[in-house]
């Protein structure tokens, strides 16, 4: 499991903790030390302390943590929810936005999307410009608040605009699956999101540069974006930059693949076998290798199988975007 720096640790916690928050941060921080040295029982143990004696809210939404993230002990959104409500009833706005989410969920609870949307508020009030994008969806959606799109939008875009990348690519998603799809705009927010390296968007203006949305289509431009995702272990772009790798334009004076485009294919196409869990890109990479192998030297397996291989290991950890 991985430890924390006792300042990266303390940051994140205090982020946006509100005006007692230096108070607060002193009264935690024998338990963040703890944390930060991952002694994760006596850590939990100490945070619990502090939370019931000193009635401290960062305490208590630390004890969330534990649970959303598994710190020491089995994730429970039961429990972490739970704790967020506490944390969240003393101002602490990750809380907050966290109780939003709960609700919206029924996590530990029923679904009540009003509450959700109050939260919502409440963390934007308190400064986490993303809850607007969340609530911004509801008035969309019209559940829990008044349906209306045009505001929905309006916070959503307020969120983007300061800067969340969540909102930016929710923002797009908005307007791509808006009955009138607006291209340009979903364009301009995903771009805006790859530009703070948002592997997601990387991939997303890959498909868009591929089937020309918004843009003039540009097979080679968009296995650059695709590959770029892949590189990162996002699963999706896996199988997309092998399909653009397998349909370059061949050599005119073989007749053949460029042995670069083969070699690429055979590479994305064998990561995406051993990575995806999506049925079809998995056929159809089945195909696709047998076809890579009738042309590819059996010379070539020895490094692009170490270079797989490598991969896999660098990424063994993450299933997070499959």
């Amino acid at each position: 499991m991985k430890r924390f720096s006792l300042f990266s640790l303390t940051a994140f916690l205090l982020a946006f903790a509100g005006t007692s928050s230096a108070e607060m941060g002193r009264e935690v921080r024998q338990a963040q030390k703890l944390l930060a040295d991952g002694k994760y029982a006596e850590a939990f143990e100490e945070y619990q302390r502090v939370a019931e004696e000193k009635d401290n809210a960062l305490a208590k939404h630390a004890l969330a943590m534990f649970y959303d993230f598994g710190w020491g002990r089995t994730p429970d959104p039961v429990k972490a929810c739970e704790w967020h409500e506490q944390a969240a009833q003393g101002d602490i706005p990750a809380a907050a936005e966290a109780l939003a989410r709960c609700y919206a969920e029924g996590i530990g609870r029923k679904v009540d999307y009003a509450q959700a949307a109050a939260w919502y508020q409440k963390a934007a009030d308190l400064g986490i410009h993303s809850s607007l994008c969340s609530l911004g969806a509801l008035y969309i959606s019209g559940q829990g608040v008044a349906k209306d799109p045009a505001k929905g939008l309006a916070l959503c875009q307020q969120s983007a605009e300061q800067g969340s990348v969540p909102a930016m690519l929710r923002l797009a998603r908005f307007h791509l699956e808006a009955e009138t799809p607006d291209y340009a705009a979903a364009l301009h927010w995903i771009s805006s999101a790859a530009s703070y390296q948002s592997v997601e968007a990387e991939y997303q203006l890959g498909v868009m540069l591929r089937d020309g949305l918004g843009i003039q289509r540009n097979p080679l431009e968009a296995r650059t974006w695709f590959e770029l995702a892949a590189s990162k272990g996002y699963v999706p772009a896996y199988f997309e930059t092998a399909a653009l790798y397998i349909n370059a334009p061949i050599n005119p004076e073989t007749g053949l693949w460029h042995e670069d485009d083969l070699a690429k294919a055979y590479l994305w196409l064998s990561i995406t076998l051993k990575r995806s869990q999506d049925p079809e890109h998995r056929e159809l990479a089945e195909e696709m290798m047998a076809k890579v192998l009738e042309f590819m030297p059996k010379t070539w397996n020895a490094e692009l199988d170490a270079k797989v291989n490598a991969h896999l290991q660098q990424f063994a950890a993450d299933n997070s975007a499959k």
